[in-house]
Parts: C-alpha cells; structure tokens; sequence
C-alpha cells in the first residue's frame, strides 16, 4: 500500500509541475505538428507507400504521436539528472520506500506529461483534417496505452540517467535512442517495405508494437493485433522498470 502511494504522489507532483508550467508541451508539439500538416499532405501525393487504403495524414498521424509521447519519455530523465545534482534523489533514497516502486512512480509520472502532449496533438490533427474513428471508449483505451508504454521508455531515460552525470551526455544519447526507434517502427510505413534487418529490428522494437496499438484503435479501426499489441508493451514496461530500478543507485554514486 504504501508503495502504491508512494507511486501516485509522484503522478500528484508532475500534475502540480504541468498546472504551473505547460510551455514544455506546446514547443515539443511544433515538430510532430508540422510531420502532420507539412510532411503527411505531401507525401500523399506520391501515392508509393501501401496504407491499406488509410489517406497517409491519417496513417502517420499514430506514429507521429507516439514519436512525440517517446521523446517526452525518453527526455524526463533530465529531471533525474539535475535532481541528482540538486540532492534531491539523496533525500529520496533514503526513506523507506522501495527503489522499484520509486522507479515506477517517477516513469510513471512521465506518462502524464506524455498523455497531455497527446491531447496537444490530437485537436491540430482533427483540425489538419486526420479522421479518427469516433468512438470515446477507443480514444480512452489509446491514451491508456500512451501512458503505460510511456512509462517503460521513461524508465530508459532512468537507466540512462545512471550511466550519464551530465545532462549534455545525456541528450545526446537520449537522440540516438529515439531516430533509430522511430525510423526502423511502422511509425512512418508498413514493416514489410524495410530491408531484411531492419523488419528484424522492427519486430523487437517496442514502438512498433505501441503505434500499431494506437493506430488501431484511432485510424483503422483493426483491433486483430492489439492483444500481441498490449502483452508486447506489458513485457516491455516489467522489463524496463526491473532493469531502471537495479541500477537506480548509480544515480547517486
């Protein structure tokens, strides 16, 4: 019980940060933005990528925000960094709580920043002319999902963030972490028009699995793979925060 608290103060906290401080969201919105409203319209033209009959705005737009929601995830580890610097994270390891549930709280902390920076992107999409199936109950479910897939590529960052003592290092490591997962998913086309080795790479890359999730249950309306979808994302999220939580002690050494 009290390391489920533990986990939702910190979902409070990062509330409390995004009510008093939302510029974050909106700057890190301009480039999946314009991926929508400049690089979909034009690339529609072209007509050379198979969408299974899906206009390709609306076939890159689960892609293009699940690309955004990674890059928030994978960037919150910077806050770890300067609460190392800070002392804070000193503070925090000392109190009886578990590092795991420390862990999952602070990843799943970021999965709130990642769902408001989707409800950033979803009206600009509306707006651009993307056409989302209009059921409630899927759009909830594919913003469950953003949160819960954010967590584990926040617990990335966390791990990172043990290695890394600047935030520098950090970002740059951070960057070649996203481009390869975003470039070698289904964000942009289908799996089966990649070289060999990287459908290999693809169908281990837990975006893959998150953005065929979303486009599902937002774009196409073909739900036949989200159960692989969802245990996929599961054994990714359980995988990540065990390996966060066991070196989240080199944070501070």
């Amino acid at each position: 019980m009290s390391a489920l608290k533990n986990m939702l103060v910190m979902v409070e906290l990062e509330l409390r940060r995004l009510r008093h401080d939302r510029t974050e969201l909106y700057t890190r919105a301009v480039q999946p933005i314009l991926w929508i409203a400049v690089f979909g319209p034009i690339m529609s033209s072209v007509r050379a990528i198979p969408t299974g009959g899906i206009p390709y705005t609306d076939y890159i737009t689960p892609g293009v925000l699940i690309q955004s929601t990674v890059f928030v995830s994978i960037f919150y580890g910077l806050t770890i960094v300067w609460e190392r610097e800070s002392g804070i994270l000193k503070k925090l390891l000392v109190t009886p709580v578990s590092k795991y549930s420390t862990v999952v709280g602070r990843s799943m902390a970021s999965g709130i920043r990642a769902v408001f920076q989707a409800l950033v992107i979803i009206p600009v999409a509306l707006l651009v002319g993307v056409r989302f199936v209009p059921n409630p109950l899927w759009l909830g479910l594919s913003l469950l999902i953003i949160f819960f897939s954010s967590g584990g590529f926040a617990a990335i960052s966390i791990l990172i963030a043990s290695f890394m003592k600047t935030r520098e290092r950090f970002m740059g490591i951070g960057q070649a972490i996203i481009l390869p997962l975003f470039f070698a998913s289904n964000a942009l086309y289908p799996v089966q028009m990649m070289p060999l080795i990287l459908q290999y790479f693809a169908h281990v890359n837990p975006m893959s699995y998150v953005v065929d999730a979303v486009r599902g249950l937002m774009v196409s309306g073909d739900l036949s793979g989200l159960p692989l979808d969802i245990g996929a994302i599961a054994l990714f999220d359980v995988a990540m925060f065990a390996a966060a939580s066991a070196s989240f002690r080199r944070i501070i050494e």
